[in-house]
């Protein structure tokens, strides 16, 4: 008799053959085993065992000459309970419906006829594996949560606003941050008040294009009872709400003119009027602004004033767009991949490699936030385990291959080197040399090798 030797090993076997059933249950009583003879029952025995591992005959009633009920049952246990290590059992000489359940999610694939050796085996490292999964989603709950950590970033230029963010943070310096929509702006205003002093006080937040310009004054600023139709009780505004704390306004660079000023000179004496009042009301703020646009330019155009600017500008951060950022739109698209199939519920474990090349090349203009909705599209429209190109529709994004090969990348890097001193030398070899210091005949080598003309 072969019993599996793992302890706590929960085992569903469905199987509508009771002969083999009786054959599995004896030889896997070292398991809890939970016995299902159709999808119906599978699908309640799921839901009251629990079980870590199912072995699954693909050829189930009122099917049992083929093989469409057996992966009807295999997706939907997979969407019900994803962690579940499914291993299919076939017929013999039927590998493609055995791929295609790999495919679609299963862990693992048996043919028939059984061998009890075998398969014992093959359960014991599927009941492990969903351990040690276990395990490491258990370690990662339980890590002391980082205020960095809704920033998911590995390219040189985010970690350098990360270290800006680390400096900046515990002064009160006014704090301008650029970046074109979608690239995350909104994250890093949370983050510079998680590890500021004033964490334990509100974070205000107005978005400055959201509001109509009639009643952005009476948001910012707050009103007295009275001050105009409507206005049946005093009022305080997001300036004044914010006392002690962070004010965060969202793209400053649509504040209308008209209240440029009023703000301009709040900034300098830290006091507002509400609208209808005659009380000068200080505030302990610091403030923290956000926008996509540029500001210089709104300023030669007469739409933004130059003072309030300087004023606003205390110290900048950079975001860089998600096409500039090497490296991380892969590696946010695997964690929101993750993300989405937990809260979904979906198999989807990973992208294909065509897809993983789609992400790299396309251009994401829409940044951060279009690779979200992307992704969490993605996932719920995917069909097994895998993110294709089409469930991202971006099947027709033309790829950029860059290689992998230590010797092929340097080759790279040498050859983009030469072009790039050579263009900033205006042509001149002796000063290109020069500039990747190096020797002029060397130069001439390198560039012969690569084919670049003279």
């Amino acid at each position: 008799m072969t019993s599996v030797q793992e302890d706590n090993i929960r085992l569903l076997i469905v199987e509508d053959d009771p002969g083999l059933q009786r054959q599995l249950r004896w030889s896997f009583e070292g398991c809890d085993v939970a016995l299902a003879s159709d999808a119906e029952t599978a699908l309640k025995a799921l839901e009251q065992a629990a079980p870590t591992v199912v072995t699954l005959d693909l050829g189930l009633p009122p099917d049992p000459g083929g093989t469409s009920e057996g992966f009807r049952l295999l997706d939907e246990i997979l969407t019900r309970a994803p962690d579940t290590k499914i291993i299919v059992v076939t017929g013999h000489n039927d590998r493609d419906n055995a791929v295609r359940a790999v495919g679609r999610g299963a862990y693992d694939f048996f043919e028939k006829p059984i061998d009890p050796d075998l398969l014992s085996l093959t359960v014991q490292r599927a009941a492990k594996l969903a351990r040690l999964e276990g395990e490491y989603r258990r370690l990662a709950t339980a890590v002391p949560e980082s205020p960095f950590g809704e920033l998911i970033a590995v390219s040189p230029q985010m970690l350098e606003v990360c270290r800006s963010i680390e400096k900046l943070a515990p002064t009160d310096v006014t704090t301008l941050i650029l970046g074109e929509s979608g690239t995350g702006k909104e994250v890093l205003v949370r983050i510079l008040h998680s590890l500021s002093s004033r964490s334990s006080r509100r974070l205000v937040a107005i978005n400055c294009a959201a509001i109509p310009d009639a009643l952005l004054e009476s948001e910012l600023f707050g009103y007295e009872k009275g001050a105009f139709t409507g206005a049946v009780k005093t009022t305080r505004g997001k300036i004044e709400t914010a006392d002690r704390g962070i004010l965060f306004l969202d793209e400053i660079g649509d504040l209308p003119m008209s209240l440029q000023a009023k703000l301009l000179r709040f900034l300098q004496e830290r006091v507002i009027e509400r609208i209808g009042g005659r009380q000068e009301i200080p505030v302990d703020v610091r403030v923290i602004c956000a926008t996509h646009q540029e500001l210089p330019k709104l300023i030669e155009e007469g739409r933004f004033r130059e003072d309030l600017y300087y004023r606003i500008n205390e110290a900048t951060i950079n975001v860089p767009p998600l096409r500039e950022r090497q490296d991380d739109a892969v590696v946010l698209a695997r964690a929101f991949l993750t993300r989405f199939a937990a809260r979904h519920r979906k198999p989807v474990k990973t992208f294909t490699r065509q897809a993983l090349s789609v992400i790299e090349s396309y251009n994401w203009p829409g940044n951060v936030r279009e690779l979200e909705n992307r992704v969490k599209r993605a996932v719920v429209m995917a069909d097994g385990r895998e993110v294709t190109a089409d469930d991202l529709e971006l099947a027709d994004v033309e790829v950029r291959e860059t290689p992998f090969d230590l010797r092929a990348v340097r080759e790279l890097a040498e050859m983009q080197a030469i072009n790039r001193a050579v263009h900033h030398a205006d042509r001149n070899l002796s000063r290109a040399a020069e500039l990747l210091g190096i020797t002029r005949p060397t130069l001439y080598n390198l560039m012969k090798k690569y084919k670049i003309p003279n």
